[in-house]
């Protein structure tokens, strides 16, 4: 592919991480994260910190790899990837919790599975979507919906790393940009 100059320059457009299902997603386990330890831990319990923390960790590094994307391909890539691990901790947590206090982690086997599969594939969701679960007296089923939203997360991300891969070997990084940009002023000059 015989990439042009741009004559608007050689960073490409980024950001726009609120467009990311995976950045709607994220703001939606945290919100629920929020809830959830604010409503199931004494507010002294360290766990609220960590829980809330890698809530966080999840959203922010989807936002901070979004805003870097222009000028480092690589750390897109990297705090995409952060962003997954921090879930994946948050994920524990929530496993934690309910095999702690002896409550059912979900399979596909329950009875709610199908309802809470179907509910997780809601086109355009918001926290509303899913706010009955979350907000549910029963903590175990606050807890599975939180797993639901967090493996479904979890899935995106890794997709999304796929293609920021591919992207990345058909179109290169910021340097291979600016080399073609002083290849093609040169050639524009002479």
């Amino acid at each position: 592919m015989d990439k042009q100059y741009n004559p608007e320059g050689f960073i490409p457009k980024h950001g726009g991480y609120k467009s990311l299902i995976t950045y709607q997603k994220a703001e939606i386990i945290y919100d629920g994260t929020y809830y959830f330890c604010k409503k199931y831990f004494q507010h002294y319990d360290r766990t609220i910190d960590q829980m809330v923390q890698a809530a966080r960790s999840g959203k922010q590094n989807i936002v901070e790899g979004s805003m870097a994307s222009g000028t480092s391909k690589e750390m897109e890539i990297k705090l995409t990837n952060v962003a997954r691990a921090s879930l994946e901790e948050l994920l524990t947590d929530y496993k934690d919790f309910l095999r702690t206090r002896k409550l059912k982690i979900w399979d596909k086997k329950h009875a709610y599975y199908p309802h809470l599969t179907k509910l997780l594939t809601t086109p355009d969701a918001t926290y509303a979507t899913y706010q009955k679960g979350i907000e549910n007296p029963d903590p175990e089923v606050s807890a599975n919906v939180m797993i639901g939203l967090i493996n479904l997360n979890s899935f995106l991300l890794a997709k999304q790393i796929k293609t920021l891969e591919e992207d990345f070997l058909q179109e290169g990084g910021l340097r291979e940009r600016m080399s073609q940009a002083r290849i093609e002023i040169r050639r524009k000059q002479n």
